[in-house]
């Protein structure tokens, strides 16, 4: 594929370029035989690194059709596999502008939610890290034991919220019930609703 051409990429969109093309040409090549076995040809990717030329490190992600899109201030994550359940964590959570470990917990987080709601994401996570203008990657694997603590105080902690949210604008359905704060609470219990 791409180191059996000739070229040499000095900015990491023309190495995405490339391999866009091969996946275009994979997919005109076993498109039809996929189909007929009734699979889709479902090759997403994502490319991450500096190049020699590239100002700063980059991170596109590869659709099927061979199109990307870069991650930047309008796209401040990528995706793939499973998006259903963690996007709305991501959405709701992460900015562009955030650090690093802010974003590797939000990653982290919107993965659990996944994990839980999606039968088939589960762990390990690997996590890359690619730190600007030096050229040097950080690989970390981690397994279900590993973070186990972590899901639960992010399960309690979301059950808390919710026992913490103001009810004053549910009276209208649940007038008979007042809580501490002058506004009605909903029995939270592992038996279902009230």
């Amino acid at each position: 594929m791409l180191e059996s051409g000739d070229s040499e990429f000095d900015r990491l969109y023309k190495a995405v370029n490339s391999l866009a093309e091969q996946v275009r040409r994979v997919a005109a090549e076993d498109k039809e035989a996929l189909e007929a076995a009734n699979l889709r040809f479902n090759l997403y990717a994502l490319i991450g690194g500096q190049m020699k030329h590239d100002h700063e490190h980059k991170l596109y992600l590869l659709y099927p059709q061979g199109n990307w899109v870069e991650v930047g201030p309008g796209t401040p994550y990528s995706i793939i596999g499973e998006t259903g359940y963690g996007k709305p964590i991501l959405d709701r959570t992460l900015k562009y502008s955030d650090s690093m470990p802010f974003a590797l917990k939000v990653g982290c987080l919107a993965f659990d939610s996944t994990r839980i709601s999606a039968a088939n994401v589960d762990f390990p996570i690997d996590i890359v890290v690619y730190r600007r203008d030096n050229f040097e990657i950080i690989e970390h694997r981690y397994e279900k034991t590993d973070l186990i603590d972590i899901s639960n105080w992010w399960q309690e902690r979301l059950r808390e919220s919710v026992r913490l949210l103001p009810s004053q604008w549910i009276s209208a359905v649940f007038p008979d019930q007042q809580g501490a704060d002058g506004g009605p609470t909903i029995p939270i219990s592992s038996g279902g609703p009230p």
